[in-house]
């Protein structure tokens, strides 16, 4: 399921008081964006309980629970976890990859908050959470009939929000810097292909591996987390960046001249990171009109065309990064800036092509 109207982890509690008080709440997101701490959280700032149910872990009786004899009659025993006498928060978390038969069993739980006999407790809420079928994740299709018992919610990846989130909860500076500096680099599409793909939770979990191994974890063994959490590319930027912390070698060094572009076989994946770190520059310094170029603004296009010049020269590969186009094939530099380097530097931009 796809929404056009999506919000910030921010917006959840608000929106969760003026839902789930009244009706059912799906929450929509990718996976590792933090939905199941949310509910968690929310369920515990009105002092309830939360019971997390995992939809792939569970089968119909697991709901419905087991016929007993009472006076001549089979009566179904819900199970204790759901049969509680106070009010709570029930989770069903990845609903949606539960079977259909388990979805069903679903059905009147949802929308009647009740199991044969048994009942909610009065001020018990109910949410739902799930992956998108777009994500690469389990996920079943979800019959009209359940969709139907369900306010739907879409959650998106919010790095303002979990920033303020991480300098709550004690995530390691290396992460939280590099976050504000690349707040794109946050979460990233799940691939098609089985390997680690950046989300908050995979930052949570990066953070959590180098407060273990402390200040002296050596550069191997960062490489081995940082590549076995985070999206490829991620982790070669965020190596460099980690480089240029121990090293105290930034792009402003570079800009201003007191620097050089690092030439050794053994610092590609800091290249990697300062040319990204070029690009983003570029992207906010220049203008996106020619006839809005100042004069200091051409002397920096100048000083960017040199930088992009001798970065070719140590590795074409990775100065194509600076003006590559986007995942969408759309040109992330200013079109009079590119055509700029194109006449100056046609090898350069028949390797972009």
């Amino acid at each position: 399921m796809q929404s056009a109207v999506t919000v910030t982890p921010a917006r959840i509690p608000d929106l969760l008081l003026g839902l789930a008080t009244v009706r059912p709440v799906f929450l929509w997101g990718a996976p590792g964006i933090g939905k199941s701490s949310l509910v968690r959280d929310f369920a515990e700032s009105l002092g309830l309980e939360c019971v997390s149910l995992l939809g792939t872990q569970l089968a119909p009786e697991d709901l419905i629970g087991v016929p007993q004899i009472r006076d001549g009659r089979s009566v179904f025993c819900p199970p204790e976890a759901i049969a509680r006498d106070e009010p709570y928060c029930l989770f069903l978390d990845e609903l949606n990859a539960a079977t259909p038969d388990v979805q069903k069993a679903f059905y009147s739980l949802i929308l009647d908050r009740r199991i044969g006999s048994y009942e909610l407790p009065a001020g018990s809420i109910v949410i739902g959470a799930g992956n998108r079928a777009t994500d690469n994740a389990l996920a079943r299709p979800v019959a009209s009939a359940l969709v139907n018992r369900l306010t739907h919610v879409h959650l998106r990846a919010s790095a303002a929000d979990w920033l303020i989130w991480a300098g709550e909860n004690g995530i390691h500076p290396w992460v939280t810097d590099y976050v504000t500096d690349r707040p794109d680099h946050l979460w990233s599409q799940p691939p098609k292909t089985e390997e680690p793909f950046s989300t908050p939770r995979s930052w949570h979990m990066l953070s959590d591996a180098l407060h273990s191994f402390g200040p002296d974890i050596d550069e191997d063994t960062l490489k081995v987390i940082v590549h076995g959490t985070l999206t490829p590319a991620h982790a070669v930027s965020f190596c460099g960046y980690a480089k240029i912390v121990r090293h105290t070698f930034g792009i402003e060094a570079i800009l201003k001249g007191d620097a050089s572009w690092p030439a050794g076989l053994g610092d590609r994946d800091l290249l990697y990171y300062l040319a990204d770190a070029f690009r983003g520059r570029l992207v906010k310094d220049l203008p996106r009109q020619r006839e809005h170029v100042s004069e200091s603004m051409r002397q920096t296009s100048y000083r960017a065309k040199s930088l992009l010049v001798q970065l070719a020269e140590i590795s074409v590969e990775v100065a194509q990064t600076v003006i590559a186009d986007d995942a969408d094939g759309q040109p992330v530099l200013p079109a009079w800036f590119l055509v700029e380097a194109a006449r100056d530097m046609p090898r350069l931009v028949e390797a972009r092509r």
